[in-house]
């Protein structure tokens, strides 16, 4: 056991923390094996103790007592996968090569174990008989249709391709997020005269600087993490540096070097084909949305071409306004290419409403926003954040809250953690260290401990972590999705919070970004971090008329994700052909600009590659159109009104996947969502 004693290693006995939460500060990288081998042995005892049971298989004895098996190592394995994402380094990213083939078998062995399968085909055989709660039956059919989708039904040699076809899915997903990672750290544009920083503001050149000087460099060093890349790419005046940065951020993983994920994609694509077809599915996204709001392949691109054909006039009319703009400046034969999108596109909307996102940006410094975005949560639903510094964090930037409802009970753990570090990935997300559930010997209702991880704008020598409006928004998203963690409210922690379909589980969050552009909102904490001034009213203005500014052609761009997603899971036949070339033909009819043949979206996106958006990227599109028919409920009755925010509450947040979605949705709602609440939001129709 690598020389550790039970004793020594933390993850066994009970966290001695305040709330039980993890002891951050007392793990070390040589704890995670021995205490995941551990769990795996104990759980394979508990699933021997279910098979071996004399008595006859009931919901009691063989369901239940399924769900709580492998307690240990669910604990274990959410801190190391969580710290995988979060706080990595090469000792880690070199002992996840050695585990996650470890955890992939011992799944296939739970799920492939024939006797365990009976059993839970025994009661579910009976389930019309059993007279269960909504959350048993939920639970019963969850577990049972996990199996047969995990291969219990497979026989013989079928069994052993689906155990060595999973194994080697787990290894790949684990590569390509740590070749992402490693190219995206591994790009340095180190600039050292002065006029290469024309256009940009002086709180990137500052953290440009910083960047450097960290590293003990002269000049100014700008990466492909958000918080550099997204300014430079807005303000930077030299059109070759943008071209040079745009390149390399949109060519990463596809060099000739050891973070290459061109093969790595095609593998991952024709793994997940042989897998779905294997358990006898056409193609991986039938196999993924049979458990899906959408159910199939023609609802997904059903509301992919209504949007499409809904907002590609007006795309096309935005770009050729940002185009007309480049050409009073540049010249009637100059042509808008994808780095000058965002700088041309910034120019534009500062010409027609007077606003930027550095006009804004002194307005958010990031503990305004953090009282700002804690005290909706309290105005909607009563909620408290306490501050505690004796829970022990993973980073020194990492808080911890204790969240207290409005009965002043204990509800929840949250950790935030906001700023881009070298061991994080990119991107912004969600995630837990604990389920909530409820024991059934005590009646304890076990509250939740989770998290929200950001790559936000970080403090310089001169100034405050200031956050640009996209951030604010992002945080807010985020906060949604702990909101849906927090409230959980389930007996059984599988079913519980975030447990939901994947294209349900967007709603919580994008419905808080409505709040982003409300008056209301804003004058809760949007004040000057110098002066104390308020945001002010015309500025508020402006941000509101704004709002929908090339509003369809990011539409068109989230319908192109969505495309090439579906253009990988949707094959029926393995893929040999070339990456680039097969991208550019699944998502050309969402293109508004020029086609850039050296760069790769697929060798970058970990949300289908490496997250769990594989046919599921339309779930943001879907969400949005369920985000802006609730909250056009919340605008309808006022949008701190704290009956809706209770119903929503009730009938989303804190039911999970107790039940399905669109039952929960009309019975919040009072109706099925259409796509009109989206189209008019977004001006696209009256």
């Amino acid at each position: 056991m690598n020389n550790i004693t039970n004793a020594q290693n933390p993850f066994f006995g009970q966290y001695q923390t305040p709330h039980a939460t993890v002891p951050f500060d007392r793990i070390k990288t040589e704890h995670y094996e021995p205490a995941i081998l551990e769990g795996i042995k104990q759980q394979n005892a508990e699933i021997d103790a279910i098979i071996l049971n004399p008595e006859k298989a009931n919901f009691n004895n063989t369901i239940e007592a399924f769900e709580e098996s492998g307690e240990l190592l669910d604990r274990v394995v959410s801190v190391f996968g969580n710290m995988l994402s979060a706080e990595t380094n090469d000792d880690l990213q070199e002992l996840a090569q050695k585990i996650m083939p470890l955890l992939s078998e011992h799944s296939n062995n739970i799920t492939l174990n024939e006797k365990l399968f009976a059993r839970v085909k025994e009661v579910y055989d009976q389930k019309e008989t059993l007279q269960l709660t909504q959350e048993q039956s939920q639970l019963l059919e969850n577990a049972y249709n996990s199996f047969v989708r995990h291969g219990a039904n497979l026989e013989g040699e079928a069994r052993e391709e689906y155990r060595k076809l999973t194994t080697e899915l787990s290894k790949l997903t684990l590569d390509f997020s740590e070749n992402n990672l490693k190219e995206t750290n591994s790009y340095q544009m180190l600039l050292t005269k002065k006029e290469s920083l024309a256009g940009l503001p002086e709180i990137i050149v500052e953290a440009a600087a910083e960047t450097a000087k960290s590293e003990g460099k002269e000049g100014w060093a700008f990466t492909l993490h958000a918080p550099s890349y997204v300014p430079f790419m807005t303000y930077a005046d030299n059109r070759d540096l943008r071209h040079r940065l745009y390149m390399a951020y949109n060519t990463k993983c596809t060099h000739d070097n050891e973070f290459n994920n061109i093969d790595i994609v095609k593998k991952i694509a024709n793994t997940r084909m042989k897998i779905a077809q294997l358990l006898g599915y056409k193609d991986y996204a039938e196999y993924t949305l049979k458990r899906r709001m959408a159910e199939n392949s023609r609802a997904v691109y059903k509301l992919l071409n209504q949007l499409l054909e809904a907002y590609t006039p007006t795309a096309e009319a935005e770009y050729k306004d940002v185009q007309e703009l480049a050409r009073l400046e540049q010249g009637n034969d100059f042509i808008i290419m994808p780095w000058d999108w965002s700088y041309y596109s910034n120019k534009l909307k500062d010409k027609k409403f007077n606003i930027n996102e550095e006009m804004l940006r002194p307005y958010f410094e990031l503990e305004q926003v953090k009282k700002g975005v804690f005290g909706l949560a309290e105005k909607l639903y009563g909620i408290t954040f306490r501050k505690n510094t004796e829970i022990p964090v993973y980073h020194k930037e990492v808080e911890a809250y204790e969240v207290f409802d409005k009965d002043g009970q204990f509800l929840a753990i949250l950790y935030t953690d906001f700023h881009p570090r070298l061991g994080k990935r990119a991107g912004a997300w969600m995630t837990s260290y604990k389920e909530q559930w409820i024991d059934k010997k005590t009646g304890e209702n076990s509250r939740p401990h989770i998290s929200v991880v950001m790559n936000f704008t970080k403090p310089t020598e001169n100034k405050p972590a200031l956050l640009t409006f996209n951030e604010v928004e992002t945080f807010l998203h985020e906060f949604g999705h702990s909101l849906h963690g927090m409230f959980a409210n389930s007996t059984y922690k599988s079913l519980s919070g975030t447990n939901v379909y994947w294209d349900f589980v967007e709603l919580p969050s994008q419905i808080m970004e409505n709040f982003a552009i409300e008056k209301d909102f804003l004058n809760t904490f949007a004040r000057h971090y110098q002066t104390g001034e308020v945001l002010p009213d015309e500025l508020i203005q402006r941000l509101v008329d704004a709002s929908n500014f090339n509003v369809a052609y990011a539409c068109l761009r989230q319908i192109s994700f969505g495309l090439l997603d579906m253009a990988w899971y949707t094959r029926n036949v393995p893929f040999e052909g070339d990456v680039k070339v097969y991208e550019q033909e699944a998502w050309k009819k969402a293109q508004i600009l020029p086609v850039v043949k050296e760069t790769c979206m697929s060798t970058q996106f970990s949300h289908i590659f490496a997250g769990g958006y594989s046919a599921g990227y339309y779930s943001y599109k879907w969400a949005e159109v369920l985000d802006a028919d609730a909250f056009s409920l919340f605008k309808q009755k006022g949008i701190f009104n704290q009956d809706v925010a209770e119903s929503f509450r009730n009938n989303i947040l804190s039911k999970g996947g107790t039940e399905h979605p669109m039952v929960l949705y009309k019975r919040f709602r009072g109706q099925e969502p259409t796509i009109d609440a989206l189209l008019i939001r977004n001006r696209i129709k009256n």
